[in-house]
């Protein structure tokens, strides 16, 4: 199966012309891609309930309207809304705005994958997602440096979704680097992959690591350093990228090749996989959104209980320490 790739000269911002994009939530990503839009000469206004998010955006000079009001003015209607609040807000502030020839584009297609949000068949209805968080998303733009991004066409309604999604990504600075195509459900399910099956593998065995070697009598800010405090691990894993995963081990002493590749099957057993498997499972079948929509609707009493819990591990006071004693 061949994957299609579109870089800025497969797309046209002329698409962008007469255009008004509403950015729907001023956070992390909303900003970012707001600024970098304007930038690219489109025009652009805000939705946002009114807190700091809000007046940041008045701040920067753009015009900031309620979620419904910019819904109303706005012709692509950006979703930039957490996953489990787009559900109703969609439906008591955007939805009555969504009017024929709209398009609709999310960062995430998690509420369309799992059939949280169902757009009327008039509208185009486009996922694009970047490859990186928001910071990312403004610093490469404004260093000029390739990005890159996915996209999916859910509805073509006007017959110009995939050439309006892509003016969009390449205003938003994505096309530099190759936007891959995609489904709603390949980009979602894919992305949450990451965050429950390799992200907490690898936080699980960095806190186990830690508490190990700490056991053992070793100074616990040496450790914290080693793990990922002195920042040698993000310069190997830049260099997985960079290089290839096995490729960069020629950088490495032949003793830490050797012994990682000794241990690595010692370390995380193929069983693993069944484990792996039934987290994939659950994405898919759409038990984690159904799980985390119930968790939404009890006020996220798990979530706070983890979250206090995760910040009480002692590798918070550590690091605290750590970052006195190193010199920047």
């Amino acid at each position: 199966m061949s994957i299609k790739v579109y870089y800025d000269e497969d797309a046209d911002l002329s698409y962008m012309k007469g255009e008004v994009v509403a950015i729907l939530g001023y956070g992390n990503q909303g900003r970012a891609q707001a600024l970098n839009l304007r930038d690219s000469g489109v025009k652009i206004i805000i939705g946002n309930i009114k807190d700091s998010y809000y007046d940041q955006a008045v701040k920067d000079g753009f015009e900031v309207y309620s979620i419904g009001e910019a819904s109303k003015r706005g012709t692509l209607l950006c979703m930039m809304i957490p996953d489990e609040i787009q559900k109703d807000v969609y439906e008591t502030e955007i939805k009555p705005h969504v009017t024929k020839g709209k398009m609709l584009i999310f960062i995430s297609g998690y509420s369309i994958r799992f059939g949280f949000i169902t757009p009327s068949k008039d509208v185009d209805v486009v996922d694009v997602f970047p490859t990186t968080y928001g910071e990312h998303v403004r610093q490469r733009y404004l260093k000029n440096e390739k990005a890159g991004g996915f996209m999916a066409v859910g509805q073509d309604a006007t017959g110009k979704a995939k050439q309006r999604a892509l003016s969009f990504a390449k205003a938003s600075g994505f096309t530099g680097g190759g936007v891959f195509e995609m489904t709603f459900a390949q980009e979602i399910e894919i992305n949450l992959m990451l965050e429950q099956i390799l992200y907490p593998a690898w936080m699980r065995v960095i806190v186990l690591t830690f508490e190990l070697m700490v056991e053992a009598g070793y100074p616990p800010e040496v450790v914290l350093h080693e793990l990922y405090m002195g920042k040698d691990p993000a310069a190997v894993f830049t260099s997985f990228s960079d290089v290839g995963l096995f490729k960069c081990m020629k950088m490495w002493s032949t003793t830490a090749q050797y012994g990682t590749l000794t241990r690595m099957p010692r370390i995380i057993r193929d069983d693993i996989r069944e484990i792996m498997k039934e987290h994939l499972r659950e994405i898919q079948s759409g038990a984690f959104a159904r799980e985390w929509d119930e968790e939404e609707a009890k006020g996220y009493p798990e979530f706070k209980k983890l979250q206090e819990e995760s910040l009480k591990h002692p590798i918070n006071e550590v690091e605290e320490r750590l970052r006195k004693l190193v010199r920047k």
